[in-house]
């Protein structure tokens, strides 16, 4: 029993420096790729526009959704990326990430030609090594809100694809707790993947050019 109480204090200890480390790790690691001014983001023939539901549960509009569309449109019209590779979450015949970006950017004026689906971008770490051995990509702009950009880009280094991120516009951190704290366990996994587990994508299939 003196055990079992002694290391319940202990793993909690461990379970803290691990998260904080791993928060703090991809962070400062990334905070030289990311930009929140359109003018300073370097082109890159592709941007990689991370996933999201168009609606959150309760059937309200997802602000991460609209305002990474609206990312994307920017760079796009400010010549800052050619194509932009929608990589999103196609698991269920009722919800396609990729389908319903595609229609939100075509809204903002991005022609068909441009837009590039990835239907297997089941998650981020999924949508960065994809981009690299599917789609062919060296460098890539990453779209998302700057937590988000900050893991890809951690990722994608570790996996030789150069990467910058342009900072979508947050939401509030209230109506955001949600996500960022799903973010704290989402960046100790990046680790579990990287240097444990050697996670590889869940499909990679035959190569598409961009």
């Amino acid at each position: 029993m003196f055990y079992v109480l002694y290391a319940l204090p202990v793993g909690l200890l461990l379970l803290i420096l691990v998260i904080t480390y791993s928060d703090w790790r991809i962070s400062q690691y990334s905070q030289s790729y990311v930009y929140d001014r359109l003018e300073d983001v370097p082109f890159n023939k592709v941007g990689l526009l991370l996933g999201t539901s168009k609606k959150v549960q309760n059937g309200q509009p997802n602000l991460y959704f609209k305002y990474r569309i609206r990312a994307a449109a920017e760079l796009y019209n400010a010549g800052k990326i050619e194509y932009i590779l929608v990589s999103g979450d196609n698991s269920l015949k009722e919800y396609n990430e990729p389908i319903d970006m595609k229609k939100a950017l075509m809204k903002q004026g991005i022609p068909d030609t441009a837009i590039v689906l990835d239907y297997a971008g089941f998650r981020t770490f999924d949508s960065v090594v994809r981009s690299k051995k599917v789609f062919g990509q060296e460098k890539v702009t990453v779209i998302s809100q700057r937590f988000h950009n900050q893991r890809a880009i951690y990722i994608a280094h570790q996996k030789g694809l150069e990467a910058v991120g342009y900072n979508a516009q947050d939401i509030s951190f209230s109506s955001g707790l949600k996500v960022q704290l799903r973010e704290k366990a989402a960046r100790v996994k990046v680790f579990l993947d990287l240097y444990i587990l050697h996670t590889q994508p869940k499909f990679l299939g035959k190569k598409i050019k961009i």
